[in-house]
Parts: C-alpha cells; structure tokens; sequence
C-alpha cells in the first residue's frame, strides 16, 4: 500500500520524539547500536544481556583486543597451586554464535563523546548510540618510589591478567628457605580489596608445603586497616605462625623507594636487602580510553549515576567494574558482572522498550587462606543519596569450625564456575 502524506506525517513525528528522548527512530531504519568497550565480568556481560534481552532490537559490537580473557579473579588460587592456568581463561566464540554480537578484536584507541564513536587502533569507527565502557584499571607506576613499568618485570604485580599472573607463580617457585618476599599493598581504591592478602595467605601455603618454613612474607601497607583483617590475621596465625608479617604505615613509616636491581625496599624504619622477590601493587585509576573520554579526572576513576550506572558527564555512556565509582561497592568481578546486569536493563529499557525495574546491587568476595579455608565479606546494595550504598553486609568470622570454611571455599568454587558460565556462555 503507498503510504499518504498523513502517513508520512505520523512517521517523521515518530523519528522526532525518538530522537528528542535520546532513543534511535526504529520505523524503517537499521537497529539500535550499542558498542561495549573491554570483555571482562563488566563487559562481556553487558554485551550478552543487552543482545539477549534486547529483543532483537539492538546490534552489539564487543570491542576486545584479545583473543581469550584471563581472569583476575581466582589468579591467587592459581599462584597457590589449587588451580592451573587454564582454568582462568575464557573465549568469546560462545557469545558471539549464541547472541550475535560482533567481536572487534582491537584496542580502542579513543572515544569521540561529540560523535559517538568508538575509534579502534586501526582508525575505524564504530559509531553507537550507547556505549558501554568496561576497561578496568591502569597501573600507577610512580606511585611508588624508585618503581616503574619498565621494573614490573623484576618486580612484578600481578595485578594485570596475562605473563604478570605467571611470572608472580614463578618468582614464588624460586623463594629460598630462608628468604624474604617484600609485597607492597595498594592505597585505596583498587581492584579486589581482599586480593593483596588472600596472594600473602597463598605465598605462605606455598612456602610451608614445599618445606621453606624460614621464608617470610611481609606485607608493607599504606593502609591503616585493610579488607577481612579481622578474620585474616587469625588464620594467619593459627595456620602459617610467624610466616606472615604485616605492617601498617605507623610501623613502617612509609615506602621511601625500591631498587629493582638490587632487590632491596626501604622504609622510614627498616630497609629490607637482597629480597627473594618484591610484589609492587601500586596505586590505581580507570583505564585510559575512559580517562582520556574525559569521563574521570585526571588519574582518577569514573563517576556514575547510581540508579543507571552511566556516566555523569554523558548520559549515553555507562561505566562499570574497576573504572567506576561505586559507592560501597568494592571493585570485584562480582560487583562488575552485577552493575552489567543494571546497565543492560537500562539500555534495553530505553533503546527497544523492554521493562526497567529499580537497580538492585549485590557482591560477594571469597579468599582462600588454606586448603579448605576460606572466608567471605558482602552486602546488598541500592542508589541512596547520590551514590550505591549498603543495605546489608555480611562478613566471615574468626574462630568459625572447620566444616564453616569448607563450605565457603566449595562457595567459592561453585561461583566462579557460575559465573563464568553466565559471562563467557
């Protein structure tokens, strides 16, 4: 049937209201687009659920330079040997045959805010109508004295996936008895508040199952206090006695520099020489295809809105995971593959008209201190006040019976198996 001119008329008011509401005109034209910048617990997730949920409306291109993601979270338990390397790494294939999402696999050089695109390393672009940025954390490598990118190799940090992860499990494996491993924690915010101490509780299992009962670990903190203390510092020395050594900033004074030849770290109270190794987790800030979108300030992390997860600078950008402010939400794969879930219904919400329901946050974060011992902190979350705030926390405690920690670490096993699942499958 020709179309009349009232016809006419109705569609082009139809486009108007679409475009006035920041919604792409559907009537005739092409679907939605949204591009997701970084295949991690954030990303990967909003990519599926976004194409999943969209009703077919919406077109994802998941933008990843990697051919396989290596997950950060249970690398510890890899380092400790209760894992092997290939139990932390993940494909996309499913999730580009299941849900029909395009995999650009190339960095994202740039976003054009003014543009709305999305420039990959080649100079294409990608143009979009949301984006979804999920590009984790950056490294501050003069945030320590005398350290830097071209020392992580000498003193590593583990805290990026990849050769980090391994090398960590191979400085470990060449500790002497009788030697020293030197970690340096992080300041505030970072990426896995428990992680730096669990990695301490995997050295020392380590150590004392191969028989190198006189090596040391000691931690060197910026922190006065740090994430499941309570609960760690018992277990620590019901299960490893002396081994683990941790030192806050009013004993130790300071970190006044590294030297990355010479193995050595000085404090204001102590200089420790020729360490069997040194793990530098240094400060940390939102990746830099964030920061230099202008979504942060300058060495900083990325501010949201609560309700929605986007961006407070740009209403058509959401930023997840480690890259963003969340309130009392830790930097966690679980919190990351939560606020996905928020983002996606939002997006599908206003780009295919799908229901939207109020934004509800969980997180759970387990450590391994022994074999069979395993702890857990928590909450539920909500926006409140202009930001994610608990509602409800949860947290292990000392003295617990053995059979309480077995059941935490099977926990433990079993969410990273269902996560996995519901990110990469």
């Amino acid at each position: 049937m020709t179309p009349t001119r009232r016809d006419l008329v109705a569609a082009s008011g139809a486009v108007l209201a679409a475009a006035t509401l920041g919604m792409p005109a559907v009537l005739g034209q092409a679907k939605a687009r949204v591009v997701v910048v970084g295949g991690g617990p954030g990303g990967a997730t909003a990519a599926k659920y976004i194409a999943r949920d969209g009703g077919g409306r919406i077109a994802v291109t998941l933008v990843e330079e990697h051919e396989v993601y290596q997950s950060c979270f249970h690398s510890n338990l890899y380092i400790g040997g209760f894992k092997s390397y290939e139990q932390l790494l993940h494909r996309y294939d499913a999730l580009t045959a299941a849900y029909g999402i395009t995999l650009a696999r190339q960095r994202a050089a740039r976003i054009e805010r003014d543009r709305k695109n999305v420039v990959l390393a080649d100079g294409t672009r990608l143009p979009y109508d949301r984006l979804v940025l999920s590009p984790g954390i950056d490294l501050k490598y003069d945030s320590v004295p005398g350290w830097s990118q071209d020392a992580e190799e000498i003193m590593p940090h583990g805290w990026k996936p990849g050769r980090q992860t391994l090398l960590i499990r191979e400085k470990l494996d060449a500790v002497p008895d009788g030697g020293t491993i030197v970690m340096i924690a992080p300041p505030n915010p970072y990426r896995c508040p428990p992680g730096p101490y669990e990695r301490a509780s995997m050295f020392a299992h380590v150590l004392k199952s191969t028989g190198r009962t006189k090596a040391r670990v000691v931690i060197l903190d910026p922190k006065d206090s740090f994430s499941k203390q309570g609960v760690f510092m018992p277990d620590w020395e019901k299960r490893y006695g002396t081994m683990i050594e941790w030192l806050g900033p009013r004993v130790h004074d300071g970190i006044k520099s590294v030297d990355p030849a010479k193995g050595t770290v000085v404090t204001g109270f102590e200089t420790y020489e020729n360490c069997a190794f040194v793990n530098v987790i240094p400060a940390q800030m939102a990746g830099a295809v964030a920061r230099e979108a202008g979504l942060a300030p300058a060495g900083g992390y990325c501010a949201i809105d609560p309700a929605t997860m986007k961006s407070t600078v740009d209403p058509a950008v959401f930023v997840l995971g480690d890259a963003c402010i969340a309130g009392d939400m830790p930097k966690s794969a679980f919190s990351a593959n939560n606020q996905a879930k928020v983002a996606a219904m939002v997006a599908c919400s206003e780009l295919a008209g799908e229901p939207a329901f109020p934004a509800r946050y969980f997180n759970t974060c387990w450590s391994l201190v022994a074999p069979d011992d395993a702890i857990k902190v928590g909450g539920r979350y909500e926006p409140r006040d202009g930001r994610i705030a608990a509602t409800e926390t949860f947290i292990s405690q000392p003295g617990e019976s053995d059979e309480v920690r077995r059941q935490t670490q099977a926990e433990n096993l079993a969410w990273y198996e269902a996560i996995s699942a519901d990110i990469f499958t």
